[in-house]
């Protein structure tokens, strides 16, 4: 069909991405983005701080999968089609450069996320692509057959007249109002659940007036789980923990921890060392530093605040000099640094970039095209399949992939 009719609903990063990679392989296509908030590519704008976290420096699929809780198995085949490296070609090719960090996640080099907005919205314009705010869908009807003389997609938007497209690029991400309109029509909903959040502890004391403060390299993990560890920094908040390192656990734990009703005991180690070498490492010091006051000299490479709260957690008095410590104390503070315990009784979501666990099921969808197997000429990206990803730069490439993918095949 020559001039083909494509709506596409949201007006997220999934859903431009989708509409400018369609128009620009099929110029004669009308394409037209509906968004039902008056903001666009709000997520886009808030990434990474306001930086934009537009992807990850790993460029194997079978490496890349591995950063997926929930997709790895169906995102191999779609990585091979369009992966990072390609996302950072594509904004490349408009003048949009990348650099990268050393935890590998990627950034356009204005660390300014209106840099990868502006580009968007000037190839949505330089396409003539038709871009609807405060358009709320309320209802799709799917074409029937001739009998009932209804061959086109029918949208219906609330206050506004109805609209037909001949293809339905669904891209409205974690929202429940559209989940419910494509279970009416007979797909199915794998049950959402927070995916990135931090963990709230309540009235510990270790952690009193250590907010702002954090490690580089430490270790978390939930007991009486299946979950495996997770290394990275770790960062005290007001309300308990977060950064990467407790968002990568949240993530893998999305639907145990959810089981739970986020009340569990989470273990952290603070220095990413075994607790051998820890107390070992302690009475070398203990001999070098013999004079010297506990809570004056740390042997680890964590902030001094933390050092001093350790210490007292272990029971040891910080104007207690090392030569004097017992080997229980040490004991008790290598317990501590490596194995300290904290009651998570919540949780909190990241800022504004929160994730969801859940979504269409994978199931449903023929990751080949991003077509739906249940209904005609309807396809998806990112967020509203049931895909997520830890932190990095990952979720935003799912959805560049699986929206490269459905454009690629309309």
């Amino acid at each position: 069909m020559k001039n083909k009719k494509v709506v596409v609903i949201g007006g997220g990063a999934g859903g431009f991405f989708a509409a400018i990679n369609l128009k620009e392989k099929n110029p004669n296509y009308h394409v037209s983005i509906l968004e039902q908030t008056n903001t666009l590519l709000k997520k886009v704008k808030i990434s990474g701080g306001g930086r934009c976290n537009v992807t990850h420096s790993c460029f194997e699929p079978e490496e890349l999968i591995k950063n997926y809780p929930r997709g790895e198995k169906e995102l191999l085949g779609a990585f091979y089609q369009f992966q990072p490296q390609d996302m950072v070609e594509w904004l490349k090719k408009r003048g949009v450069r990348t650099k990268t960090e050393a935890d590998g996640r990627m950034f356009p080099i204005s660390d300014d996320s209106q840099t990868i907005i502006d580009c968007f919205l000037k190839d949505s314009k330089r396409l003539n692509i038709n871009i609807q705010k405060g358009s709320a869908v309320e209802k799709l009807i799917p074409p029937t057959d001739e009998n009932n003389n209804l061959s086109k997609w029918q949208i219906q938007i609330k206050n506004k007249p109805n609209v037909e497209a001949d293809v339905v690029i669904v891209s409205t991400g974690s929202q429940p109002k559209s989940w419910r309109m494509l279970t009416n029509l007979g797909h199915s909903i794998s049950n959402p659940v927070p995916s990135l959040f931090t963990m709230d502890v309540k009235n510990d004391v270790r952690l009193k007036d250590l907010a702002g403060v954090s490690v580089n390299n430490g270790t978390v993990w939930a007991n009486d789980t299946k979950l495996n560890k997770e290394n990275g920094a770790v960062l005290v908040t007001h309300w308990g923990f977060s950064a990467p390192a407790v968002l990568r656990l949240s993530a893998w734990g999305a639907r145990e921890l959810a089981d739970k009703n986020y009340n569990f005991q989470m273990g952290i180690n603070w220095i990413e060392d075994t607790p051998k070498n820890t107390l070992k490492v302690l009475k070398a010091h203990r001999e070098e530093w013999r004079k010297k006051q506990i809570g004056t000299l740390c042997p680890f490479e964590i902030p001094n605040r933390l050092w001093k709260k350790l210490i007292e957690a272990a029971q040891i008095d910080l104007t207690k000099h090392w030569a004097s410590l017992s080997n229980k104390e040490l004991d008790s503070l290598t317990q501590q640094l490596t194995q300290g315990i904290f009651k998570v009784t919540g949780k909190s979501t990241y800022k504004d970039e929160f994730v969801t666990c859940g979504g269409i099921s994978l199931q449903e969808v023929d990751f080949k095209t991003m077509k739906s197997k249940i209904l005609p000429d309807l396809y998806f990206t990112g967020e509203v399949l049931d895909i997520d990803a830890i932190t990095g730069g990952f979720n935003f490439q799912a959805a560049w992939t699986t929206a490269w993918i459905a454009s690629q095949n309309i």
